[in-house]
């Protein structure tokens, strides 16, 4: 059986970084969900920091670079993305909004996309709502219900999936991107189907009926 892709994408400017903790946590639990499914998951971490000249680059030449470009097809082939930001300013940073305004408007058509993101305080959960999932909506991206937030304080906090202390939360956002998942067919097993096509003549013949 072909394995789903799962792209994460992680906008932490530090390392270690708590994004890319998050971003990591919230890819074991998706795949442990759907492990217990049967099914295998490709997982590819695209870490934006290690792309930012690339990306500056990109929107002074209009040419991405190698990495980015290969960075870009992860995200747009995959059958799903995690894509966790931390919270500046109420808002996503400037490279994690730099990386998908060169992703192409079409290009997350349908594809669920699980949202997360960090700060210093609960205060900025919010800007998963107002800020975050605008985005994903925009690129008519599928984005899953739950957004999972982690403050610096969440950390130290015990939970699981029957609180909302933040492994419940990662642990009930990674059962709905799994359960979603698990009702499709890969990409790459979709596109291996060949493609039935109907004859002209058969068309007509069967408007006229």
């Amino acid at each position: 059986m072909t394995a789903f892709k799962l792209a994460v994408v992680s906008a932490g400017l530090s390392k270690p970084s708590s994004t890319r903790l998050l971003a990591d946590r919230l890819a074991e639990s998706t795949v442990r969900r759907l492990a217990l499914e049967g099914r295998e998951v490709e997982v590819t971490v695209v870490e934006l920091r290690d792309l930012a000249v690339d990306i500056a680059n990109n929107f002074v030449t209009g040419f991405p670079a190698a990495a980015l470009r290969g960075a870009i097809g992860t995200v747009t082939g995959a059958d799903a993305v995690i894509a966790v930001t931390p919270i500046f300013t109420a808002s996503y940073n400037g490279l994690f909004k730099s990386f998908f305004d060169l992703v192409d408007h079409d290009a997350l058509t349908g594809k669920p996309v699980l949202i997360a993101a960090t700060g210093g305080t609960p205060r900025h959960s919010l800007a998963l709502e107002h800020a975050v999932r605008p985005l994903f909506s925009y690129l008519r991206a599928v984005v899953l219900p739950t957004a999972v937030y982690a403050a610096t304080d969440d950390w130290g906090t015990a939970g699981d999936a029957l609180t909302d202390g933040l492994p419940g939360r990662i642990d009930r956002a990674a059962g709905e991107l799994a359960a979603l998942l698990a009702g499709r067919a890969p990409a790459a097993e979709a596109a291996a189907v060949p493609e039935q096509v109907v004859p002209f003549a058969e068309q007509l013949a069967a408007l006229r009926v």
